[in-house]
């Protein structure tokens, strides 16, 4: 019988904090084999199939330690939520090549609006007026990231907005997974159906790794399962409302990556448009919080 967690909220909060950092860690290697820092750049179809494929070694080691026990498995839903998935990660790593860390990772974070304001369509959900204000405050950062002016518009930032998109794509389809199989279950099968996916996908860009590029491709991987695994043991010992905001840590944590290993530093537009989308992105939780604690 399934026992739930005691509340912690400070191991909660460190746990968050800690996958905050792997999710950063992740990026910062995408960026390094999508440039030439650990040899001939990898095209980012071959850099998800890494990602796939360690992440899956680390899930199906765990689960065979944990010995787990399969129920029913969704597996048209399951293939669906691997699209938008593979889809989101493929284009961030694609994105983190061309434009600062913090950049992409905080045109990104526009995946739970835009999951929110899928849902009005999808999932037939009534959305009132402070969540869509949440949304256009947001949205609002991401234009200011995206710079629209001829002389500073950064095409590659598309490419992250792409990302948010089909990862809020991916929280619609997660909705309906969550109620029916286990996060061990449900991590495993991803990764299984992801392996397939990026395979194919890279099958036509994929080139030899250097040593030091199959490093990094494991450690995309493992870091990536680390931070799923870290973040569902926080979320199961403390409310998502409280969790949440602990996960904007990435954004330090991409900044200060970017910062020791390419030098870039943060300008005035990039801070802003990163406050504001956190703006918007915070408000939108706490109007979560209130709703579930009503």
């Amino acid at each position: 019988m399934f026992v739930p967690r005691a509340q912690n909220p400070v191991l909660a909060a460190c746990l968050t904090l800690l996958a905050s950092g792997f999710v950063a860690g992740t990026t910062l290697l995408a960026k390094m084999l999508g440039t030439d820092a650990l040899g001939p750049a990898l095209h980012p179809f071959q850099i998800s199939q890494g990602r796939f494929i360690f992440a899956l070694l680390a899930f199906a080691t765990a689960a065979l330690a944990l010995r787990l026990q399969f129920t029913e498995i969704a597996w048209k839903t399951h293939t669906l939520r691997v699209f938008c998935g593979w889809g989101g990660v493929t284009l961030m790593f694609a994105a983190a090549a061309f434009i600062p860390l913090s950049d992409a990772t905080a045109i990104s974070f526009l995946n739970p609006v835009i999951g929110m304001l899928l849902a009005i369509p999808l999932l037939k959900e009534r959305v009132g007026p402070v969540r869509l204000g949440a949304a256009a405050i947001a949205l609002a950062g991401a234009l200011i990231l995206l710079r629209p002016t001829p002389e500073a518009f950064q095409p590659a930032a598309l490419l992250a907005l792409g990302a948010a998109i089909a990862l809020g794509f991916e929280i619609i389809v997660i909705k309906r997974l969550t109620g029916r199989e286990g996060p061990m279950q449900i991590l495993l099968t991803n990764n299984v159906i992801g392996v397939g996916i990026a395979s194919i996908a890279a099958l036509w860009v994929w080139i030899a790794p250097t040593p030091q590029q199959w490093v990094a491709l494991a450690g995309i991987g493992f870091l990536m399962a680390a931070a799923q695994a870290c973040f569902i043991n926080a979320i199961a010992r403390a409310d998502a409302s409280f969790v949440g905001p602990f996960f904007y840590a990435t954004l330090i944590f991409a900044a200060l990556y970017d910062f020791i290993v390419f030098g870039v530093r943060p300008d005035s537009v990039s801070t802003i448009g990163t406050l504001i989308i956190l703006c918007g992105a915070g408000l939108l939780m706490w109007r979560e919080g209130r709703l579930k604690a009503a």
